[in-house]
């Protein structure tokens, strides 16, 4: 007997499956459980599918009367893999909803790349294979014995981990160096100890951070215990990594679905929120306001605040952790009687600051604003801030200079006939690259060699403006040529006499693009084999500089006057970040950040010289409030993309129009379609529209009933040039 399956399918955004949830029905001989996986055919293609739960009148999903008769039987069955569970599905089946997706697109994107391409077959050969390797992870990896002696901050923290439970989130609310990590990697073992099967989901925002991170946990928790879950990852790794988590059927229970135990921690970045943990009860969320947690392709999904729906669908206990947490975050975690849903646990002093109160860098460190309208007109580097990095550099300390934008200069300009850099292909500048001396585009590519004159009068006198790391590399190695390290400081960090010139390293997204020249640059730093360190945000947050004593700021100025109201909170928890890379060691001396800004009487930099977060996020939340902005209120974007800006705006403004009957009721408000900020890249126009409300579930109950008029408007004149359009739910830049 045949039975009826309804599979998910991985489907477009823009095709009618879509609406039906990216499900259609196939047949097969077996009854299969929800979760499994399967291959089936789908046009003339064979595709990797999930049998899904069965709509019902509760979901959102309509049913529909299918034609027997035009169904097609399933490849095969990957019976091999034990089911995703029921808390996995509705993960998904919440993140389709929330994010305006198809739960086939969600559920099928959220698997490892090689396991879409493997057969039934493959698959149990890989699994059998990956069993027999290594020992049993329960039985691995001891924990040392000579843990670090706590902190009072960090023991009260894990007191209050230990007697809460998975009904409230808890944000870690820690000054950078103030032990966070030590607290993650307490309250797993604390978790594993209470629970011996119990798994722990601890994620970081980019992939950078996660090689530390890792080495951490593997020397707490021994590597049969430890699995990371990156892009980074090759597709084979990726896929060992998520069947470890998974959980693996026994040789003897192969066809029972009865699984050996899975791999007890998961380290990861967003991806990793997805994946299949079937005995999770710890989720940590390391720097939460990180917007690299939000992503921006496909299901625009947000895995700090799926974490969140997660813990509690698992009854998983949810820790936030971050010196500058987003303002959502710290506003849910508000006094209970003022409507906070988070607890709050506060670490504010450094753990030198703590255990040596007399240590000079122990504390946090002073921040010097340099007004660069008094300064010598030109100047990159300030008078006293180069004074002051001489200094350090003939003590044998190290420094840090940020400046987030990569390449030489932004623009080349010519002054005869006004002519700049502009892309052929983008509404965007080629940046000056002066190390291969090319122009390259930063949105679509496109990048020619640097014309010996101006390609539009032929003068020969072109000229940068503005500074990238390169230029800021290159001009630091002409101010500091003349100072000398002491001898021995690579080794030992003391000062004496002899030693060499000055060594000046770049870090960026330019320098990093081979695997493995990250670490090895890192490992540079660490080893004291480089005096000043140049970077963008990559080096900002997350990494433990032990000799870094002065970090200083060049330029942050254009963030403060961003038409995104999200801009200063971005440059606020960047600059918080950045500044706690400096004096993380107590016996390196008192430790400094310099800013060098045109507005230094900005409430933002006097929040900064403070260190006091809760100050400038009561001066922000003060203003949305009274703006009606997140978190007071409810955002979506609609944006769309055409061959034309007028073709893109139509579209929205169509959809605008047969929307407004729908959203008047709900309070829901559509503002008029409007370019984009970068509103042309490689030949395509893009546009976006808001739409806003001051309750959340209006605005979704809107969002899905306006997902048909979306559809239906592509078969119009104004959808006929449209190429795709998306929906972003709660989104970080407008």
């Amino acid at each position: 007997m045949a039975h009826l399956l309804p599979i998910l399918v991985p489907t477009p955004a823009h095709s009618k499956i879509h609406l039906a949830g990216g499900m259609l029905s196939w047949l097969s001989e077996q009854t299969l459980s929800p979760g499994m996986l399967v291959r089936v055919p789908l046009g003339k293609r064979e595709v990797l599918g999930m049998v899904w739960d069965r709509p019902t009148e509760t979901r959102d999903t309509p049913t529909h009367a299918v034609d027997a008769d035009k169904l097609r039987p399933i490849t095969e069955a990957l019976t091999a893999l034990p089911p995703l569970s029921e808390s996995w599905r509705r993960l998904v089946d919440f993140t389709a909803r929330y994010y305006q997706r198809s739960a086939g697109e969600v559920a099928l994107a959220a698997l490892p790349p090689a396991l879409r391409e493997l057969s039934g077959e493959q698959l149990a050969r890989r699994l059998k294979k990956q069993l027999r390797a290594g020992p049993n992870p329960e039985s691995a990896g001891t924990p040392v014995s000579n843990l670090p002696t706590l902190t009072a901050e960090q023991a009260t923290a894990l007191e209050a981990l230990a007697q809460g439970d998975a009904s409230a989130p808890f944000l870690l609310f820690g000054a950078t160096g103030s032990g966070k990590t030590e607290v993650y990697l307490r309250a797993v073992q604390a978790m594993l100890a209470r629970d011996p099967q119990a798994q722990a989901l601890v994620m970081v925002p980019e992939i950078n951070l996660t090689p530390q991170l890792e080495a951490r946990f593997v020397e707490r928790f021994g590597a049969a215990a430890v699995v990371s879950l990156h892009s980074g990852m090759t597709n084979p790794q990726r896929l060992q990594s998520w069947l470890a988590a998974h959980g693996r059927p026994t040789e003897e229970g192969e066809a029972a679905g009865v699984i050996a135990s899975p791999v007890r921690i998961v380290l990861g970045t967003r991806m990793a929120i997805f994946a299949s943990l079937p005995r999770l009860r710890l989720i940590v969320v390391d720097e939460e306001h990180d917007p690299s947690y939000k992503q921006q392709e496909g299901a625009r999904y947000s895995a700090r605040d799926l974490a969140i729906y997660r813990g509690r669908l698992e009854n998983a206990q949810v820790i936030l952790g971050s010196a500058t947490p987003s303002l959502e975050s710290w506003h849910h975690s508000r006094p209970a009687e003022q409507g906070g849903r988070y607890v709050r646990l506060a670490m504010p002093n450094r753990v030198g600051a703590i255990a040596r109160p007399d240590a000079p860098g122990g504390g946090l460190p002073l921040v010097r604003r340099v007004d660069m309208r008094h300064q010598p007109k030109g100047a990159v580097v300030s008078p006293p801030l180069l004074a002051a990095m001489r200094e350090r550099i003939a003590r044998g300390e190290q420094c840090l200079v940020f400046l987030n934008r990569r390449g030489y200069a932004p623009v080349l300009h010519c002054a005869e006939c006004d002519w700049k850099s502009e892309c052929p292909h983008c509404s965007a500048y080629r940046v000056f690259h002066k190390i291969d001396r090319t122009l390259r585009c930063h949105h679509c590519g496109y990048t020619e060699r640097v014309p010996r004159a101006c390609p539009s009068c032929g003068s020969p006198d072109i000229r940068p403006i503005g500074r990238g790391t390169e230029q800021i590399e290159e001009h630091l190695a002409e101010l500091l040529a003349d100072v000398r390290r002491p001898l021995g400081a690579a080794a030992t960090g003391e000062a004496g006499t002899g030693g060499g010139p000055v060594r000046i390293a770049r870090i960026d997204a330019d320098t990093t693009r081979r695997k493995g020249e990250l670490q090895a640059q890192l490992a540079q730093v660490h080893e004291g084999e480089v005096d000043v360190l140049v970077g963008t945000q990559m080096i900002a947050k997350g990494h433990d500089f032990r000799r870094i004593t002065l970090v200083a700021v060049i330029n942050p100025d254009t963030a403060l006057f961003s038409s995104d109201f999200r801009a200063p909170e971005r440059l606020f928890s960047l600059l918080m970040q950045v500044a706690g890379r400096a004096g993380r060691d107590s016996a390196a001396g008192a430790s400094e950040v310099w800013v060098q800004t045109e507005q230094p009487t900005h409430p933002l930099y006097e929040a900064l010289k403070r260190h006091d977060y809760p100050a400038f996020a009561a001066q922000q939340l003060l203003e949305r409030e009274q703006a009606g902005l997140p978190p007071f209120s409810f955002q979506a974007l609609v944006r769309t993309e055409a061959r034309t800006q007028e073709g893109a705006q139509a579209f929205l403004n169509a959809a605008s129009a047969l929307g407004q009957d729908a959203a008047t009721p709900l309070a829901v408000t559509l503002y008029p379609a409007v370019p984009m900020s970068v509103q042309r890249v490689a030949n395509v126009e893009r546009a976006q529209m808001l739409v806003e409300s001051a309750s959340r579930a209006a605005l979704q109950r809107f969002l899905s009933d306006w997902q048909a008029t979306l559809h239906d408007l592509r078969g119009t004149p104004e959808g006929q040039g449209i190429l795709r359009w998306a929906v972003d739910v709660d989104p970080l830049a407008i």
